[in-house]
């Protein structure tokens, strides 16, 4: 079952998408202001946080900047809908970003096609040619081992679970190096390119123009 951090300082919100998300087959707790919520998350893992921005104590966009070195997608609920607001939440690390009022038949269907998209209950992945033993870290190409580095292989990850998304180069930075004061993004273009040539995906993992790269499914 799907663990659900739930964060909105309106109790009778964050009721009432936990009431819906229960009901749903999830299982959820509630954080009514940013820091407690921190402090959950180093205590238990969570599978998916819904995140509001404006909150007591840390915003949503500081708390972003530490769920999101935990590899926990976040969707956005949040009453701050401006294309600006939605653009930076989305640079930060979101998923996703619901504007306030939603409809809960909606909200459902996005937790959904996040948890789908990370395969967070999946110990295999499999695309394409390509299969990862998430647990053992053994990634195989029509069952022959390929051998990646620690980063190579978090790269491969985070495309895999993030197929048919354009992701920025600065967002894989962060994602992979987070704090390494280490390189940029010519760090992340060196790393992508031996990674297509290890698995031999050069047509699949596909540069975007002025963004960062694409998996295609």
């Amino acid at each position: 079952m799907n663990k659900i951090l739930i964060v909105e300082d309106e109790a009778a919100i964050s009721n009432l998408i936990r009431t819906n998300l229960n009901d749903a087959g999830y299982r959820c707790t509630c954080a009514y202001d940013g820091l407690l919520a921190s402090n959950m998350i180093e205590k238990e893992r969570f599978d998916l946080v819904l995140l509001d921005i404006m909150l007591p104590k840390m915003d949503g966009y500081e708390l972003l900047e530490y769920i999101k070195t935990m590899e926990i997608p976040v969707i956005f609920l949040t009453a701050k809908s401006s294309v600006d607001d939605i653009v930076k939440g989305l640079k930060l690390g979101a998923e996703d970003y619901l504007a306030k009022p939603f409809e809960i038949i909606e909200l459902l269907a996005r937790v959904e096609t996040v948890l789908r998209r990370y395969n967070k209950n999946a110990r295999f992945l499999i695309l394409h040619d390509i299969s990862i033993d998430t647990l053992s870290r053994i990634v195989k190409k029509n069952e022959e081992i390929i051998n990646l580095t620690n980063k190579e292989y978090e790269l491969l990850l985070l495309f895999v679970r993030n197929k048919d998304i354009a992701l920025f180069r600065d967002r894989i930075y962060e994602r992979i190096w987070g704090d390494e004061d280490m390189g940029d993004s010519r760090t992340v273009d060196l790393h992508v390119q031996r990674l297509r040539k290890k698995i031999k995906w050069e047509d699949k993992l596909v540069a975007v123009y002025k963004i960062g790269y694409r998996l295609e499914g």
